[in-house]
């Protein structure tokens, strides 16, 4: 089985407590089978901290955040206890591999770091060249093939540089045979605040919104939003396979950057449109109600 990956990939890693956004707090942490069988049966004094703060219900297992929503294993340095006593190995499947998202195909894997930690943020939308996936050989299987087939041509469309990047967008638009929506970004932010949310911000920053027409992307900023749109295409197209939602799936990566453009502020600089995306990936892409509300509301 081959593992493909962005070219930026290998150069991620955790910032710990450097983290202004802790992916300890605020999130429920699930346990994977193999993982709790190892912990109920843990020795020492770590053993008896991982049996009290783990929480069993009919849907599965997950560690009991404290009050303030925050990992029982999180201290107040900001690292994690269970790295320290017992190293990486020890952690779960999903601490393990968090910001890392996988696509599965008949011959490959594809992995990818996903938008909502703040350093995977920096360093997808600071990459300078194009995104190459590394690894990458055709798959044997034909629907397959012509799904490789149309995300790199997009993907191809997304970095063609000789283009500004509106244009681009557009170009995508018309190769998808997409209808050229009329809504404005005040009706989206309208849509947006229907959907679940996790922080107050996000719903303030939505309703901020009232502009009639879609703002420029900033110059400065025109790589980071290719690497942003090629971020999407990456992450959000593969699910068509399943769901043959292809059309649909283009449209909300067209529109989520779009968006992220929208939620800007003036004057804005790499760290907003980072932080932007953060909150954007968290309150969207880790919510699959909210996904396939966003993919049935396109036409």
């Amino acid at each position: 089985m081959t593992l493909v990956y962005p070219s930026y990939y290998p150069h991620f890693s955790c910032i710990a407590d450097r983290c202004r956004h802790s992916c300890c707090i605020g999130w429920e942490i699930d346990l994977d089978g193999e993982t709790l069988g190892k912990y109920k049966n843990a020795p020492g004094e770590m053993g008896e901290r991982l049996r009290k703060g783990i929480e069993e219900t009919e849907d599965g297992a997950h560690f009991r955040l404290t009050k303030d929503e925050r990992c029982p294993f999180l201290n107040n340095r900001g690292l994690c206890d269970l790295i320290i006593a017992w190293g990486e190995e020890s952690l779960c499947q999903i601490c393990r591999d968090h910001p890392r998202f996988r696509s599965f195909y008949s011959d490959r894997t594809e992995i990818g770091l996903g938008l909502c930690c703040e350093e995977a943020g920096r360093l997808i939308l600071s990459w300078q060249e194009r995104t190459e996936l590394l690894n990458e050989e055709e798959s044997v299987e034909p629907e397959e093939k012509e799904f490789f087939a149309l995300r790199r041509e997009l993907t191809e469309l997304a970095q063609d540089r000789l283009l500004p990047f509106e244009k681009r967008m557009e170009k995508i638009r018309v190769c998808c045979g997409l209808a050229d929506d009329a809504r404005t970004p005040k009706d989206w932010a309208g849509f947006y605040l229907s959907l679940e949310r996790m922080e107050e911000d996000w719903a303030r920053r939505l309703e901020k919104i009232q502009m009639e027409s879609w703002p420029a992307i900033p110059k400065e900023l025109e790589i980071a939003f290719e690497q942003l749109l090629v971020y999407f295409l990456y992450r959000h197209l593969p699910g068509a396979l399943e769901d043959g939602m292809y059309p649909e799936r283009v449209a909300f990566c067209l529109l989520s950057v779009k968006m992220i453009a929208a939620l800007l502020p003036r004057d804005a600089t790499m760290e907003d449109l980072i932080e932007i995306a953060r909150m954007y990936s968290a309150e969207i892409e880790y919510s699959d109600e909210n996904i396939q509300a966003l993919l049935d509301e396109m036409v």
